[in-house]
């Protein structure tokens, strides 16, 4: 292992887990990719990066999820780099201590959030002062959902994930993630869709009270969750158990599952329901957080 460079302290970044409040597959393009429009949002909970300078380019993945990442050849984390040091004319030399606490292949946006996170935490160490439109550029050449992790907030997503308008219309709520323990992979979900454009995007309302927009979004979809419970017929069991706990406002599944979520009307509330399904549930993970305009903080 190499020695680092310098002693100074790391740069430490949060990755939050992303969550599809809803999701729209609008259409599929020629090139097999498909259309997407969807409400993104970020939870406070999520994924840590402590970046160094360092004489070569390394990375050590901890947290409860590390396991999950050891047969991976190439690290979302470690592509980023690369690609930001060639956008840099410089060497990739940084030692990454990634913190795996978002579970892998669940709907959450991790290993995306991941490389957002790297975008970001990199720009600052090595003091490129490089425009979150410059970033933007080079997240888009990553995968579907960095350019909406990057900016971190919540926001609208269309197209492919390039697309991505923020939105300051989302109150926070508290949410309770869940997760039955079983990887979900997205191509497997997305090529068990049947139906392209049922249900199309609502209005997108202006910026109101939390009963208001709960009542919004409760008119409107996840496109994948079909599919997805067809695979993995415990989605279902998740969704009944968070939709029966008192307070739960809204149960849906995020991105392309296993994970869902519940929206709750009060924190109290959401801490009574992890603690039942976790009761019930003990083999399941769980996550108790806030969504909108607190998130991350």
């Amino acid at each position: 292992m190499g020695a680092p460079a310098t002693g100074a302290a790391p740069i430490e970044e949060l990755a939050p887990a992303k969550v599809n409040l809803d999701l729209y597959v609008t259409g599929r393009r020629a090139d097999g990719y498909h259309e997407l429009d969807s409400l993104t949002a970020f939870a406070a909970f999520g994924d840590r990066l402590a970046l160094r300078e360092h004489d070569r380019l390394e990375l050590e993945i901890t947290g409860p999820f590390a396991a999950a990442l050891a047969g991976e050849p190439d690290n979302l984390v470690l592509r980023a780099a690369r690609r930001l040091a060639a956008c840099a004319g410089r060497a990739a030399a940084v030692r990454i201590v990634l913190d795996k606490r978002i579970p892998v292949a669940a709907g959450l946006g991790g290993g995306s959030a991941d490389a957002a996170a790297t975008l970001r935490g990199l720009n600052r160490l090595w003091r490129l002062r490089l425009t979150d439109a410059d970033l933007a550029i080079l997240a888009a050449g990553l995968g579907a959902d960095v350019p909406v992790c990057l900016a971190g907030r919540p926001a609208r997503m269309r197209g492919v994930g390039e697309r991505v308008e923020p939105w300051d219309g989302l109150p926070p709520l508290p949410v309770l993630l869940v997760n039955p323990n079983a990887p979900l992979a997205t191509a497997q979900v997305f090529a068990a869709l049947r139906t392209i454009g049922s249900q199309a995007p609502r209005a997108w309302p202006p910026p109101c009270a939390p009963d208001a927009f709960l009542a919004w979004l409760r008119v409107g979809a996840n496109h994948l969750e079909a599919p997805a419970r067809r695979i993995l017929p415990q989605i279902g069991a998740v969704l009944a158990m968070l939709a029966a706990q008192e307070g739960c406002a809204l149960a849906r599944m995020s991105g392309s599952g296993a994970t869902c979520f519940g929206l709750f009307a009060t924190v109290g509330a959401r801490d009574v329901a992890a603690a039942a399904i976790a009761a019930a549930r003990p083999g399941w993970w769980l996550a108790p957080s806030t969504v909108g305009a607190a998130a991350g903080a």
